[in-house]
């Protein structure tokens, strides 16, 4: 007989039992395990992984779906995420707001430093707009080197960014932890700005370095360290790549912060091979 295989592990066991009663419902054989602190989803039949890992990054990503919860039922076991409700109401929102504070805290500043500057007050810009390198060696504003990332001019810029950010960083804060997400964010936000900063000049400004830094770390984590169950599709990997090397191209109707872009994924990925290599269980 084999050992079983670890799919993912989890915080909270109701998550982890809710995935096994689905996994099982759907001809996969899973168990429940606790370990090393961790609630862990094993598999008995290695062959299952590929399937097993699919299933997996969709309920990572949307955990509320009813038809998880039907397959509790239908194993006779009532399992419910913890303090979430599965429907739409303020109180389920307000409790996934609170669940993600930092994605929460950083989509917020953005979405307010936008509308202020579409109601005229544009000081916000003023104080966040990074400035050369010289000019800060001077008056010592050294957070402008993280403040065009909270910066967007348009609704397309900042809903495209906010979207991915909302999704890919509230995956990483639920599985990883605070710590790493601030971490994750500081480091890509720095480099790529002062990519950006040094190859184009001072005029420009998104969350889109901190985005692509976000694709990078969750699509090595997902390679590198696949039962921590940070996990995205390969044909968003794809089309993000893509993206990348379009913007190169100028052939698109906006200015892209190209090497911003470049910069933040390769810090994404970086800082996904440190931390598979130093950080020994999620936390």
């Amino acid at each position: 007989m084999s050992m079983p295989f670890l799919l993912v592990s989890f915080n909270q066991e109701r998550a982890a039992r809710l995935l096994t009663n689905y996994l099982n419902s759907q001809g996969i054989v899973a168990q429940y395990s606790f370990h090393g602190g961790e609630h862990a989803v094993q598999l008995l039949n290695e062959s299952d992984k590929d399937v097993a890992s699919d299933i997996a990054s969709e309920f990572i990503q949307f955990p509320q779906d009813k038809k998880y919860q039907q397959a509790a039922w239908d194993s006779g076991q009532t399992v419910t995420l913890s303090d979430r409700n599965s429907g739409v109401s303020l109180n389920g929102m307000w409790q996934q707001l609170r669940d993600i504070p930092v994605t929460t805290s950083i989509l917020l500043t953005c979405l307010l430093v936008y509308l202020l500057a579409m109601v005229g007050f544009f000081w916000p810009y003023k104080v966040l707009a990074i400035e050369p390198l010289p000019q800060l060696l001077e008056n010592h504003q050294w957070w402008r080197l993280i403040g065009p990332a909270l910066i967007h001019f348009s609704v397309l810029h900042i809903v495209f960014n906010l979207l991915w950010w909302w999704t890919l960083g509230g995956q990483i804060e639920r599985l990883l932890g605070r710590t790493t997400l601030v971490m994750l964010f500081l480091f890509s936000a720095l480099l790529s700005n002062i990519g950006q900063l040094l190859v184009s000049g001072e005029n420009f400004g998104g969350l889109s370095g901190v985005v692509y830094a976000l694709v990078g770390c969750v699509w090595w984590l997902g390679w590198l360290r696949p039962s921590w169950g940070l996990m995205m599709p390969k044909p968003l990997i794809g089309f993000l790549l893509v993206w990348l090397v379009v913007g190169y191209a100028d052939i698109l109707w906006v200015s892209m912060a190209n090497t911003a872009h470049t910069v933040g994924l390769i810090s994404g990925c970086f800082f996904a091979f440190i931390l598979s290599r130093f950080t020994s269980k999620k936390g």
